[in-house]
């Protein structure tokens, strides 16, 4: 992604481009093409005390001055109230991510590059600078850090408390700001001078648009000196890390192999597919000895549905097999009461188990993971026995008055629950309650039953295969008769809820058709994508509610009662691209014209990807034009479905994955079971207080 001279010194433009620096431990670095922060989450050094949580800013931002001749130029760029100081932006010549955040400069007919890049599975961040060009040149470059020391949640103010001290030794700088935290330590190749300044109520502009605090002091503990030369790189590595030298060239080399094979094996035919494929592994990271998945950045942890969603298309399309199955394991061992966790806390150890679907989106990444690697013994000894839990537990029934009614249909919700997806909830106020049978539930019900009567048959328990061969003719049966809304001709959101059957015409009942073979019949899923595609399809996703719905609301803004409202009542989505997709293709078949009819609900991605955050997919838009990119900059099924879709059933061309970081252990046997398990057409289908709300959008709006 490459920004020019003329945007990069537009503010406006190059405040609202961001970039994204991720360690593969729960930490990244993240800011603007401008160099100003503008929310709390933007920092060069942000890191997972237990990965991937428990997330401290430690080094907000670096003040860079560029001095020639006895003048001074700016390098970076701060918001204040009423002013932006200093004005670094307007020397920017150019920007681009490839292999990482990198910027040009132009000072009075000197040429500055500088680079900020992490460093996978270590807690460093790395800032380079290097004079351009043939001639001959000296300048000295002055860089001073601002640190904090905060939770990512919070802001920082000037107190009493922060401990001013700096122990220096020859190359290296250590501060502790506060006791409880860990040191950081600055590996330099210049001079430091310790001088102790307070930078008082920097600006953060996307925290105000948020109606959230959106200001807060840096401390800065002194200045670097770096005397920069043609033909050589002057580097400050910033870390929590308890080490005694960094080699900052070998870390350096070390990290453009690891992207440049990533950037080799990604997909060439479709360039959406290559562009989504090399932003996949920012999403993967450490939890214990296993690895887990980032919902979103920059406030998102590890959740049970995102994680389950995204898998197929960040791990297992992408070939890795390995890394998915660590995730699966991970969590099915957390599973109670035939539930998986939805959320792992920001800090502590108690998960919360609080969705409907999570557990059986686990199923079906489980039965994805199969397809790819027929690993029985892995699955017979962990998955399997994992699988039987949730049946079984959905069978007789869990939380939230989860249980599988007389008719085979799953219910559940309980007063002041949301227990679906679509979660939003303010206080007591449960915006989309969806309380009875919500339809993607019941798609995710049959498809689970299939995969237990495929695999009970596969370990010999022919019993318990029956059994789930029982349940799932029943909920066939009784989906078919009772799920189809004449008047509308389309499928009901929700049947048997407190106020009757839901006729809101939402997005939901496309994985009825992606998802199951035999629930909707071919004419009637034709006729339901057509009306999908006339009320919800945008550009860049699909419209959670249609816009004749009185409850519609096109913009997600304002205050958090105003966004939560609206989180799931029109805002879009692009991650329900995916299903779009894969449901188009079963529908209306596997030739050229749907393929290319297909391709086209995605065009509007690859625009995308040059605004908001670079190279990433945004959570939600605004459901009226211009679909201003909303919520989390990045969000991992945003990418995800994206990009299954385009290798799943539009056919992008793939080579199997080697990654030096993260060696493939895939078995690329391509069997196909027996339905339902993987249908052909289908191929799968503050003070630093934190939140006390267990609500993903009021999670997303603090």
């Amino acid at each position: 992604m490459n920004i020019d001279s003329h945007d990069c010194q537009s503010l406006d433009r190059t405040l609202s481009l961001e970039w994204l620096e991720t360690n593969g431990r729960g930490g990244f670095s993240s800011g603007t093409v401008a160099g100003a922060n503008t929310r709390r989450y933007h920092a060069l050094l942000l890191t997972a005390r237990k990965p991937p949580s428990e997330r401290f800013v430690l080094v907000n931002q670096v003040e860079e001055w560029l001095d020639l001749d006895g003048q001074s130029f700016p390098l970076s760029t701060n918001c204040y109230s009423g002013a932006i100081h200093p004005s670094g932006y307007l020397c920017c010549t150019g920007f681009t991510t490839d292999p990482w955040p990198t910027w040009t400069f132009e000072c009075r007919n000197t040429t500055i590059q500088r680079e900020v890049f992490t460093v996978h599975g270590r807690d460093l961040v790395i800032v380079r600078w290097r004079l351009l060009g043939k001639k001959a040149q000296r300048a000295m470059l002055r860089v001073r850090p601002k640190l904090t020391g905060r939770d990512y949640h919070a802001t920082h103010h000037e107190n009493g408390q922060l401990s001013t001290e700096a122990s220096v030794e020859t190359g290296t700088v250590t501060w502790r700001p506060y006791s409880t935290l860990p040191p950081i330590r600055a590996f330099h190749t210049g001079d430091y001078r310790h001088a102790p300044e307070w930078f008082r109520q920097v600006e953060f502009p996307v925290e105000q648009q948020r109606g959230l605090d959106h200001s807060e002091d840096w401390w800065s503990p002194g200045e670097f000196a770096l005397m920069l030369a043609s033909g050589t790189v002057q580097a400050l590595a910033f870390t929590s890390e308890d080490v005694g030298q960094i080699n900052v060239p070998a870390l350096a080399k070390r990290e453009l192999t690891r992207r440049t094979s990533l950037t080799q094996n990604a997909p060439t035919a479709d360039s959406l597919a290559g562009k989504l494929w090399r932003v996949t592994e920012s999403y993967l990271s450490e939890r214990g000895h296993q690895q887990t998945m980032i919902a979103g950045y920059p406030w998102f942890t590890d959740w049970g549905r995102d994680t389950f969603i995204s898998l197929p298309g960040l791990c297992l399309v992408t070939g890795q097999v390995e890394i998915a199955w660590q995730i699966i394991a991970a969590f099915a061992a957390h599973v109670s009461e035939g539930m998986i966790p939805n959320r792992f806390p920001d800090a502590g150890e108690q998960p919360e188990y609080n969705t409907i679907d999570a557990s059986l989106w686990f199923i079906h990444a489980i039965d994805r993971y199969f397809t790819a690697s027929r690993d029985d013994a892995r699955v017979r000894d962990t998955a399997w026995p994992a699988v039987k839990q949730i049946l079984d537990g959905y069978r007789r029934g869990t939380r939230y008055g989860i249980r599988m009614d007389e008719d085979g249909l799953i219910t559940g919700g309980i007063p002041g629950s949301q227990l679906t997806w679509m979660d939003a909830k303010v206080g007591d106020w449960v915006v989309t309650p969806r309380h009875g049978k919500p339809v993607e539930i019941q798609a995710l019900w049959v498809y689970a039953l299939g995969v237990g009567e495929t695999l009970a048959r596969l370990f010999g328990e022919a019993s318990y295969a029956d059994q789930c061969r029982t349940d799932r003719q029943r909920a066939v049966a009784t989906f078919q008769q009772r799920f189809w809304y004449e008047q509308g001709g389309y499928l009901y959101d929700v049947i048997d809820g407190p106020e009757g059957n839901d006729t809101s015409l939402r997005p939901n009942q496309l994985y009825a058709i992606a998802l199951g073979h035999d629930l909707v019949p071919r004419d009637r899923a034709q006729q339901i994508l057509q009306l999908v595609k006339k009320q919800l399809i945008t550009p860049v996703g699909l419209r959670t509610l249609s816009p004749d719905d009185p409850r519609y609301r096109p913009r997600y803004e304002g205050g958090v009662l105003e966004r939560d409202s609206a989180y799931h009542q029109g805002t879009v989505w692009p991650f329900l691209l995916g299903p779009l997709v894969t449901a188009w293709i079963k529908s209306f078949g596997r030739n050229a014209k749907s393929r290319t009819e297909a391709r086209r609900f995605l065009n509007g991605l690859d625009a995308h990807l040059s605004e908001g955050c670079l190279g990433q997919v945004s959570e939600i838009f605004d459901a009226e034009a211009p679909h201003h990119p909303r919520g989390c900059f990045a969000q991992a099924w945003s990418v995800a479905e994206p990009l299954r879709s385009l290798i799943d059933d539009l056919g992008s061309s793939v080579k199997e994955r080697q990654s030096p970081a993260r060696p493939s252990a895939i078995r690329q046997r391509q069997v196909s079971p027996s339905p339902p398990v993987a249908p052909k057409a289908n191929r799968s289908t503050k003070a630093p207080k934190k939140p006390a709300t267990k609500s993903r959008s009021t999670r997303s709006a603090t």
